[in-house]
């Protein structure tokens, strides 16, 4: 029988995610979101119910994903049970496969906090978007502990294409902010050389095609290229949370050290 499911945080990929789970066969039992309607709407969608507190999520299932969106929201559902509602109600035995791009020092807080409430933690950074989170073609970057991670594998399995294991928690954080860096910086620049392009009235087609075969290329390239050349602007990765990566970053650079300028 497959472990049962919860999902906290379902947003548009934490929602795919589970759609994702519950056509591979996973009982996708409780979802819990801060906006109560939405979890509403996905729990009858799957089949589950909506929880309408974080405790709830931890009773009924058996392994909880966790997509919430910055440092203080994963303080929240970790907090220490004495403070009010959290995960860590009845949570031994539990498993937590936290995918938020959030801080390593968030990360090694929830993985300290599961430990104490005799429960399993791992970080499941996420590489990818909606549309990958949907299909199960994820490029996951997990940390914690080899055999929490040898737990989770058969359901991280189904939501990725490329799954690997980094080392201790906090690692796989630390190499999704540089992932989130280097790519912010890639998009920025892309922006900017294609925007010139298009002042020098130049075929844009044509300099994309340039660019995909030389120094020019990246990944962004491929992915938003040609949707910046048409103007198409649907939001897929919010400029918000680009500068909340980003500056997460520049908090580890400054850590070590560093002066990153760009």
């Amino acid at each position: 029988m497959p472990e049962r499911i919860g999902l906290v945080g379902v947003g548009r990929m934490g929602s795919n995610m589970a759609r994702r789970l519950r056509d591979r066969g996973y009982p996708v039992v409780i979802v819990y979101d801060v906006r109560a309607d939405v979890a509403a709407a996905l729990a009858q969608e799957l089949g589950g119910r909506a929880a309408a507190t974080l405790a709830e999520v931890t009773e009924a299932a058996d392994v909880i994903l966790t997509v919430v969106s910055d440092d203080r929201a994963m303080e929240r559902i970790f907090a220490p049970r004495k403070q009010g509602d959290s995960l860590l109600h009845q949570a031994a035995g539990k498993l937590f496969i936290n995918c938020a791009t959030v801080s390593p020092d968030a990360q090694l807080m929830a993985a300290r906090a599961a430990k104490k409430a005799r429960a399993e933690a791992l970080e499941a950074c996420m590489a990818a978007s909606i549309t990958q989170a949907r299909e199960g073609t994820l490029f996951l970057m997990c940390g914690g502990e080899q055999k929490t991670f040898e737990r989770a594998r058969p359901i991280l399995e189904h939501l990725s294409a490329q799954l690997r294991y980094l080392g201790a928690s906090g690692q796989a954080a630390r190499v999704k902010l540089l992932v989130n860096m280097v790519m912010n910086m890639n998009t920025a620049a892309l922006a900017e050389g294609l925007a010139l392009a298009d002042a020098l009235k130049l075929d844009l087609a044509m300099v994309r095609e340039v660019f995909s075969q030389t120094g020019a290329a990246s990944r962004v390239l491929q992915t938003d290229g040609e949707d910046m050349q048409n103007r198409e602007h649907s939001c897929y990765f919010s400029a918000e949370h680009a500068a909340k990566d980003s500056t997460l970053a520049l908090h580890l650079a400054k850590d070590q050290g560093l002066d990153l300028p760009l």
